[in-house]
């Protein structure tokens, strides 16, 4: 009776011990999460990544880009002057990493925006680090200027690059998404986001 009170033990034992690791690695085990910005914190995004703003000026080109958070809304405006024989450009980025590093986002199938756009043309590109020359994998973000907001679903599978080979986008090297307002000419830009994750 003893031998089978010490092996029941030790099996329980064992159990417990197997559910405590199993949980533990759980909660322990860094996952990207769906959602990565509701725009509710002035500065950082939900991965709590401070939110990062470029424009064609390191490029020569003068596009100014005004940032503003109000309400649980980013609303980007500005005017695109683009440099000389290029085209115009200004990125609102959203990190999913610190310095840059991979996370995998390969449990997703794509991006989903809920976005108003008042005027421009806008992109969203997957920044992924295997692209070394700036041409990520981006699609257009095409919605009616009617003054509402619009759930935008881009899969991962239609993103293209632009002027470089066209590779498989690699989704478990993501390191940051970005939206990206652009034109050949000077142009204004205004727009509004509400929510950006994967879905």
């Amino acid at each position: 009776m003893k031998t089978v009170n010490k092996t029941a033990f030790n099996l329980m034992k064992t159990i417990a011990l197997s559910s405590l690791l199993a949980f533990s690695s759980g909660v322990f085990s860094a996952s990207l999460p769906a959602l990565v910005d509701d725009f509710n914190n002035l500065k950082d995004n939900n991965l709590n990544l401070p939110r990062q703003f470029m424009s064609d000026a390191v490029a020569g080109g003068q596009t100014q880009v005004k940032p503003m958070i109000s309400a649980g809304i980013m609303q980007v405006k500005g005017d695109i002057v683009p440099p000389r024989g290029q085209p115009g450009w200004a990125s609102s980025i959203l990190p999913l990493s610190t310095e840059g590093k991979p996370e995998d986002a390969s449990q997703f199938s794509g991006i989903k925006l809920l976005v108003k756009i008042h005027s421009g043309n806008m992109t969203l590109s997957a920044n992924s680090t295997e692209v070394t020359n700036y041409d990520y994998h981006a699609a257009p973000i095409a919605v009616a200027a009617d003054g509402k907001f619009h759930e935008v679903k881009i899969p991962f599978e239609s993103m293209k690059r632009a002027w470089s080979e066209q590779t498989p986008l690699n989704t478990a090297t993501l390191n940051s998404l970005s939206i990206v307002a652009f034109s050949l000419q000077p142009a204004s830009f205004d727009f509004e986001l509400d929510e950006v994750s994967f879905y």
